[in-house]
């Protein structure tokens, strides 16, 4: 049986993961990364080749980790980053960043393709989200590559891209992008996700400030395209996300309870899928704090908005 990673007296700094321990999923994305115990006392270099494979395979996967809990999640977490609440759900209580999302409370299911929280300027780099109560069918989790969505665009398509901004607001069209919404998730949206309004114009195509990589920057938060009809615009949308949610730019992980997956915020969105009906699911992340993006020109992402809602007033 291959020893498994773990901070001891007997694990030399140097030590890395054997290939052998890096099994990938698909061509474009995601890798199930085997025989390390995650922790916040893992040695520096294990750590950085955490991160170099998150870079490689955008999202990662750990079976195994029922020895984290709430603080042990943070304390790893924290390795790859700062840690941030969510600007308006906020953080369970004794936690700097977790973000709890259950099925049987509003706002638990995130059934729609997106990036998270892009409606603010320097959105997360990150996320470390955790296994809790898994449904005994259904309730996977889809990533996608978004630089491979980039590449995969004619030259045209890639160009008209590179020069699109579009603005992302958590005062977005809901209804429209949750078919099967409770009143509870309703309430949720209307109270707290949107207590605050943001308003951010972004790059539709930001350069990855790692890799170097052109990644695509949609998801369910955009709002509109600036300077383009409305109409217009969802054709548009339409178009590009097409091609980020091609099959082969996607990962599908059956998740297992103490199951931890990471992936890179600045090059997926992902999407939890509404398959189990009214079995119970509980999922914790924590996030680590990203930068501005930066547009194929140069220019950075501004946030317009940033106003509490207006009491009776829909958003």
């Amino acid at each position: 049986m291959a020893s498994v990673h773990s901070v001891s007296s007997s694990t030399p700094p140097s030590r890395s993961i054997p290939s052998s321990d890096v099994v990938r999923l698909s061509a474009r994305i995601g890798a199930e990364i085997r025989n390390v115990r995650l922790s916040g006392d893992l040695p520096n270099d294990l750590v950085k080749e955490i991160n170099d494979l998150l870079l490689q395979h955008r999202v990662v996967f750990f079976r195994g980790q029922d020895h984290l809990d709430d603080a042990g999640q943070e304390r790893f977490a924290k390795r790859l980053g700062d840690l941030v609440p969510h600007p308006t759900v906020g953080a369970i209580k004794g936690t700097a960043s977790i973000l709890e999302l259950d099925s049987a409370r509003g706002g638990g299911r995130a059934d729609s393709w997106h990036t998270d929280v892009t409606f603010v300027d320097a959105y997360p780099r990150a996320a470390v989200l955790r296994g809790v109560v898994i449904p005994e069918f259904g309730g996977d989790t889809i990533w996608s590559n978004t630089a491979a969505a980039y590449q995969d665009l004619p030259a045209p398509l890639q160009r008209l891209a590179d020069e699109l901004w579009a603005v992302h607001s958590n005062a977005y069209d809901y209804a429209a992008t949750r078919s099967r919404a409770t009143d509870a998730d309703r309430k949720h949206f209307d109270e707290v996700f949107t207590g605050t309004v943001y308003e951010t114009e972004h790059p539709v195509v930001r350069v990855h400030p790692e890799t170097g990589e052109r990644t695509l920057l949609l998801g369910h938060f955009v709002q509109r395209f600036a300077g383009i009809r409305k109409a217009d615009g969802q054709k548009l949308f339409d178009l590009f996300q097409s091609y980020i949610t091609a099959p082969e730019n996607t990962v599908r992980w059956r998740w297992k309870t103490g199951d931890i997956a990471i992936w890179d915020n600045r090059a997926t969105q992902h999407i939890a899928v509404n398959d189990y009906g009214d079995q119970h699911r509980i999922v914790r992340r924590a996030t680590i704090d990203g930068d501005v993006p930066v547009g194929v020109d140069g220019r950075t992402s501004v946030t317009r908005v940033k106003a509490p809602k207006a009491v009776g007033r829909a958003a």
